[in-house]
């Protein structure tokens, strides 16, 4: 199975707006203005593409969507699973329609989701009587328990993410990918036993945050799980990839835009 790393940032990117404002004065390590030579430093939205059995496979379909796929020259997409509503994972629907003009596209995520994902782009499933061609034919499918695509298993694995209910990761194979979460239930911590591929959410390097796991908590996180390989994903402009990269053990990693690897 491949995958390749579409974004590893959070919902501001790096480098970061406000940083800029600022002439980048507020960068804890520098990492926006470097993000400008530097294209590891450079994060857009979090977001992965697995290819298998001949299957393109989309996790999150983020507010920089269109910047990645053409970027990575993704040219077809057959199904699309989704980690939870927030914006910046699926702020990218609308631009999906390029994939949907030969048939519709199907969604899996849980009902809270879904409800999420209905009430942001209402004029997808209740189009206005005249349309101009823009709207992407999606089919949603509520998702609580294993089920198969492609040939192969998606285990759902909910975590706690906030206050926002229905958040999850998703296992397929010996891959898990969770890019946000605070904590997870032990009841999908043994749904994650086995796993050799672990991509998670590790914000940033200090400081607790109330809905993401921070680098420490992750790193202790794989440790207690002791995949093969560890990526971290959804990361700030507080994580420097080579300068952070002592803290990590020797099968951790952080993960960058257009990374690929093979799970």
């Amino acid at each position: 199975m491949k995958l390749i790393f579409l974004g590893t940032g959070t919902s501001h990117g790096v480098p970061a707006i406000d940083c800029m404002r600022a002439n980048y004065a507020r960068c804890p390590k520098d990492v926006c203005r470097k993000a400008q030579n530097e294209p590891k430093h450079n994060r857009t939205r979090c977001s992965i593409v697995l290819e298998y059995n001949a299957k393109t496979v989309l996790i999150d379909v983020s507010s920089d969507f269109r910047q990645q796929v053409l970027r990575e020259q993704i040219a077809a997409i057959d199904a699309v699973l989704i980690t939870h509503g927030h914006a910046d994972h699926i702020g990218g629907i609308p631009d999906i329609r390029s994939y949907t003009r030969e048939t519709a596209l199907d969604f899996y995520a849980t009902k809270q989701s879904l409800e999420r994902i209905r009430g942001s782009y209402d004029y997808i499933f209740n189009p206005p009587e005249m349309q101009g061609g823009g709207i992407p034919a999606i089919t949603l499918h509520e998702v609580e328990k294993p089920f198969e695509l492609f040939g192969k298993t998606v285990v759902p694995l909910p975590v706690v993410h906030g206050s926002l209910s229905g958040t999850c990761g998703y296992r397929i194979d010996n891959l898990a990918y969770i890019p946000d979460l605070k904590t997870m239930p032990d009841s999908s911590v043994a749904l994650c036993e086995g796993v050799e591929t672990l991509i998670i959410d590790a914000l940033r390097d200090e400081r607790p945050h109330s809905t993401h796991m921070i680098l420490p908590e992750a790193i202790e996180f794989s440790r207690r799980l002791r995949p093969k390989k560890t990526y971290f994903t959804h990361l700030t402009h507080n994580i420097h990839y080579q300068l952070d990269s002592d803290k990590l053990d020797e099968n951790m990693d952080f993960a960058w835009d257009g990374m690929r690897i093979e799970a």
